[in-house]
């Protein structure tokens, strides 16, 4: 790919050439490899490089139109501007979206070097052992069906013709495991685990494999659960999957569409528990991937959420910002409609709790480790979910393994049922949080 300054005087040269004087391009080149193995054989090495660009323009009557291509040489970009520039004649009127203020401002970060990828002989050697290591570990475990060893580089931009120009790479490596059991008798058990690092090298590979092991054996001798109220404490992962199910809650475009559980007046209420504080942190040190800036070229930066069960913030975009007299904070994913999304959450307690509570000394409460059909069971408008879940009925420190069970309530009615918001956090791909207590949900045995 052409260098940042390649395509910005490519772009300015053929925006001067079709007379236009105000365009936007956003762009991103993502290189991955990724193998599969079943049964002790290689089963599926993918290499891909995308590359794709969005460029908008806006003609002299300031309507805007967008047009996206994968060709990013000079003759590529003229054609797209040209196509952006047509369109732009059939553009929206009202809330126009327009650069944002903070595109052109320094951003302090160390960009990263990116890691050397690994061979993909490396790569299926390591994935073949992980594997093995797990169909080991118990005489239950059967297979490994889904499991994936991938690794990725990305290099994006953003530039403008007001002379914005940003640039950024990093690399990951992620690992995902996930096994099946086969026991005369019983019912096939599943379970699975994740790491993500930024190198081969540093992948944390053995916890994977003891993860997917130790979560598969504990399911091993399950039973049935009374169905009725339960304390349940979501694991990071189970947590962080409702919160971005219905995270529309502080997505100031959601709130503006009238797709949202809040309004635009919000600000300040009371919606959770004061035990509980969620930011959104692209800059958080955990994030392996971490953006310093967004769609339109706004630097990410630390946004509170909640503080102390207070609602504090919405997530916007330039435009949602300057609709709601707010500034922008770096969540906008650019296309012919700007869309507003989290990039990395931060979950952790806020004021004290009266009471702490363990799983070493509790007494039948749900744990739940996996929340499953988030697509089909979860009514983002009305805030209710009825979810299938992985977990376990834990008896002072005695695990069981649920059969099968579903977790149903409303997602307000169970921000405010917290109790108690443990200290030691986790990583998960979508963000850092510990586990989270909460009172009086409903779970339905089969």
């Amino acid at each position: 790919m052409a260098s940042i300054q390649e395509i910005a005087t490519a772009a300015k040269e053929s925006a001067s050439k079709l007379g236009i004087k105000k365009f936007d391009i956003y762009g991103a080149v993502t290189d991955q490899t990724s193998v599969q193995v079943d049964k002790g054989e290689p089963e599926q090495v993918k290499a891909s490089n995308l590359s794709g660009v969005t460029v908008r323009v806006w003609n002299d009557e300031n309507t805007m139109g967008v047009t996206s291509t994968t060709d990013v040489n000079s003759k590529g970009l003229e054609l797209a501007l040209q196509t952006a520039y047509e369109a732009s004649f059939f553009g929206v009127k009202e809330n126009v979206p327009d650069f944002s203020p903070e595109a052109t401002v320094k951003i302090d970060v160390k960009q990263e070097e990116k890691a050397e990828p690994a061979s993909v002989s490396e790569l299926i050697e390591k994935l073949l052992k992980a594997e093995k290591d797990v169909v080991e570990a118990h005489p239950a475990i059967e297979s490994v069906p889904y499991n994936r060893l991938a690794q990725r580089g990305i290099d994006k931009f953003y530039l403008n013709s007001d002379g914005a120009m940003r640039s950024e790479s990093h690399s990951y490596t992620s690992v995902f495991l996930y096994s099946k059991t086969e026991e005369e008798g019983k019912k096939p058990r599943s379970a699975g685990a994740f790491r993500l690092s930024k190198s081969l090298s540093e992948l944390d590979l053995d916890g994977c494999i003891k993860e997917t092991a130790d979560k598969t054996i504990s399911h091993l001798n399950y039973e049935k659960i009374k169905t009725g109220k339960y304390t349940v404490v979501f694991s990071p992962d189970a947590f962080l999957s409702l919160l971005g199910a219905f995270s529309n809650l502080y997505n100031a475009q959601s709130i503006l569409d009238n797709q949202s559980l809040s309004k635009a007046d919000d600000l300040g209420k009371e919606i959770a528990s004061p035990l509980l504080s969620v930011c959104d942190d692209s800059l958080h040190p955990a994030n392996i991937g971490a953006e310093t800036f967004d769609g339109e070229g706004t630097p990410t930066r630390k946004v509170s959420l909640i503080e102390n069960g207070i609602l504090k913030n919405f997530l916007h975009s330039a435009g949602t910002a300057k609709r709601m007299n707010a500034k922008p904070t770096g969540n906008a994913n650019i296309g012919a409609k700007v869309t507003v999304s989290p990039n990395f959450y931060h979950v952790y307690a806020g004021a004290p709790a009266e009471k702490e509570f363990s799983l070493e000394t509790a007494e039948n409460v749900v744990f739940i480790d996996d929340l499953q059909a988030l697509h089909a069971g979860v009514k983002s408008l009305q805030g209710s979910f009825s979810l299938p879940f992985d977990g376990w009925l834990v008896n002072k420190g005695v695990k069981t393994s649920i059969d099968s069970a579903t977790v149903a309530g409303d997602f307000l009615e169970v921000m405010k049922s917290i109790v108690f918001v443990e200290k030691e956090p986790e990583l998960t791909p979508g963000g850092v949080c510990p586990r989270i207590w909460v009172e009086g949900l409903s779970i339905t045995g089969e």
